[in-house]
């Protein structure tokens, strides 16, 4: 038997929970676990009950117009898939305003709190190579998590930075036990 250790545990299942994610630019997972046991799990995409960005292109005018005014073709066969967010050509972490997903961490903590399960003291995995951006980060400030564990600590932005050292959550990468 294959005796693999927790990181590799619950990174593999992060794995599995981004399988699910909707969004078209990225698919994170992550899982908050305390006491080694998995008390939640999300993914990034839409709210619950709202499309994903595929439909929403089809749908929405103001999309619409923004993205004619590129000159993109939303019928085009080789722009179904893409994030609206790249055909608008945006950089990664820009043009928030266009995307309605909702970030994996955040989504985590929400389901816990749909489901009534405290977070306080919890850790939170992600199979991601970028840190939380500040809306998340502060969301598990609040939420009483205890440390953040990912695949790279690459900071999403300066601010990010300043939080992660000014709070009391303590960030690591996979592996470093």
């Amino acid at each position: 038997m294959n005796d693999i250790g927790w990181d590799e545990y619950f990174l593999n299942i992060c794995n599995e929970v981004a399988k699910n994610s909707k969004c078209l630019s990225r698919q994170i997972g992550a899982i908050l676990v305390r006491d080694n046991i998995i008390i939640s799990t999300g993914y990034n995409g839409p709210p619950r009950g709202v499309p994903n960005c595929s439909k929403r292109i089809q749908n929405d005018k103001r999309m619409q117009i923004a993205l004619n005014a590129l000159n993109v073709d939303i019928n085009d066969e080789s722009n179904i898939g893409i994030c609206p967010r790249r055909l608008l050509q945006f950089k990664s972490g820009e043009g928030g305003e266009w995307c309605g997903a909702v970030h994996s961490e955040k989504n985590c903590l929400l389901s816990a709190a749909r489901n009534g399960i405290c977070t306080k003291g919890a850790t939170i995995y992600l199979n991601s190579v970028v840190s939380c951006c500040s809306q998340c980060f502060g969301a598990l400030i609040n939420a009483g998590i205890k440390e953040v564990v990912l695949i790279k600590n690459d900071f999403y932005d300066a601010t990010v930075s300043w939080m992660m050292y000014n709070s009391d959550i303590k960030i690591r990468e996979f592996g470093e036990g």
